[in-house]
């Protein structure tokens, strides 16, 4: 995947490693829908294409809802997995929670899980629920132009730091409550001092999730495993293939050996080019041209006039149509190789740029957040809020919180009203717009999820294409190697990400 698996994907995070999640439900449906979920609809745990385990909840074409039978308590991020039928299968996933488990109750939409077509296989899902109180979780499902498949459904409890974020919206609702009311200064410093702690607070958030961005840009573990897999799609690291080329230059003039040395450059050597990965339009370019060198290469009239040997002359009328054949071959079952390798390049040059804009966009956040506290937005501010030294972080969120209860006491004393609503609305809207990319943050786990997953499908023995027993061992070998790594970074990533 050329260089771009060198960017992606830490094996270890060497700072702020995330807090282990708890879950509060986890249902792979080996168990039958019924153990965990009341439902309307159609769906059924049945045998047939699981994730994991033996079954997977069916949703046929069409409306389906399931909700808990139990109130999950704390709960934060929900993880799910779903399949389409076809390219055409599109599907959305309403969440919602309440006090109360019947279909007529009072349910809160929390977060919405889309997915247009174009894509099959098992894809990961990760919304933030975020709610700190014992409820009942319900998914409203619709299916579109084929079924689905959902497995693997999980949901982790609320993180404390998370918890206490949701307790801004009760103090920013007291705050305006009291206006409204004309209570006293008094009354209204306490809110504003936790209004400001709460403020301040968002700066370690946005520190934490920045330096998750900025270590998703290295590691050993996956890079290792990209290597293996690279190598499993590169011709020139099979022996079958280096031998339909030397007999070919057994058989061609100087000139000729020339011009096919030119063609398989692209691919490199076995030594020096494993690493590189050739694109479906770089192949296509080589594989029919390839061939019809070949063909005339043993073409009688070709190697007739090439000066030969006799014994070589013989060679290339007693081998010609086979070694054609295996080329022919060969090159059908590593285009399968190449398919897969292109498509798991794509995905990663996809969470590239997602990480990108990710980073982009948080570092404008965090400015203006620092901002919106009166506080310089100078290289000295920025580089205080993402120092290592938690004491001078500490000393920079002290400074925040004190600007902002101060400003928001100056507006109450001066009795300028109109400007603490739009004070206190703006503090609000800068904390609910870090918690937003929390999500952009699931979206991104989501998406590498999903990619571990379609990677480690990919080198699964069942997945071998090849035909020839040294191609299939040579394929193996190296599958083994990418399947080891590959845990290794999942197991990473799991401890540091989720």
């Amino acid at each position: 995947m050329r260089n771009v698996i060198a960017l992606l994907f830490a094996a270890w995070l060497p700072v702020a490693a995330a807090q282990a999640y708890v879950a509060v439900l986890q249902d792979g449906f080996e168990q039958g829908s019924e153990h965990n979920w009341q439902q309307l609809g159609e769906c059924k745990a049945l045998l047939g294409s699981p994730r994991s385990g033996d079954l997977a909840l069916r949703c046929k074409s069409g409306s389906s809802v399931l909700f808990s039978k139990d109130a999950l308590s704390e709960m934060g991020v929900l993880e799910l997995w779903i399949k389409p039928e076809s390219e055409l299968t599109s599907y959305r996933i309403q969440v919602q929670v309440s006090d109360l488990p019947s279909i007529n109750a009072l349910w809160q939409p929390v977060a919405l899980i889309e997915h247009s077509g174009g894509e099959q296989g098992y894809k990961a899902h990760r919304v933030s629920i975020d709610d700190p109180a014992r409820r009942y979780l319900r998914l409203d499902i619709e299916a579109i132009n084929g079924l689905i498949d959902i497995d693997d459904v999980q949901v982790e409890r609320i993180l404390l730091a998370t918890a206490l974020q949701k307790n801004e919206k009760r103090i920013v609702s007291g705050i305006l409550d009291r206006l409204r009311q004309d209570q006293n200064i008094a009354l209204q410093a306490e809110s504003f001092r936790t209004l400001g702690v709460n403020y301040a607070a968002q700066l370690d958030t946005q520190r934490q999730y920045l330096e998750y961005a900025n270590a998703l840009y290295s590691g050993n573990a996956m890079v290792l495993a990209g290597a293996e897999r690279n190598r499993m799609a590169n011709p020139m690291a099979y022996a079958s293939f280096r031998s339909i080329i030397s007999d070919t230059k057994r058989v061609t003039t100087p000139l000729q050996q020339a011009r096919l040395s030119s063609m398989l450059k692209p691919f490199g050597d076995l030594a020096t080019a494993t690493l590189n990965v050739v694109s479906g339009g770089t192949y296509s370019a080589f594989a029919e041209p390839f061939k019809s060198f070949l063909a005339s290469s043993f073409d009688k009239s070709s190697y007739s006039d090439a000066g030969l040997s006799r014994s070589d002359r013989k060679f290339a009328e007693q081998n010609g149509l086979k070694i054609y054949q295996d080329a022919e071959r060969f090159l059908s079952e590593l285009e399968k190789e190449l398919l897969q390798v292109a498509s798991l390049e794509a995905d990663l040059i996809n969470i590239q740029k997602s990480i990108d804009s990710f980073r982009r966009d948080l570092d404008k956040q965090l400015r203006n957040t620092l901002q919106h506290a009166s506080m310089a937005r100078s290289q000295e501010t920025i580089s205080r809020a993402l120092s290592k030294d938690d004491a001078i972080r500490q000393k920079l969120m002290q400074d925040v919180a004190g600007n902002i209860s101060l400003k928001a006491n100056s507006y109450l004393t001066e009795g300028n009203n109109t400007e603490l609503v739009r004070f206190v609305l703006k503090t609000s809207e800068q904390l609910e717009q870090t918690q937003s990319y929390r999500d952009q943050f699931n979206q991104i786990t989501s998406a590498m999820l999903t990619y571990y997953d379609r990677f480690e499908r990919s080198v699964n023995s069942a997945q071998n294409p090849f035909t020839d027993n040294g191609d299939k061992q040579l394929w193996e070998n190296h599958a083994q190697k990418a399947r080891q790594y590959l845990q290794q970074s999942k197991d990473a990533f799991a401890r540091a990400y989720l």
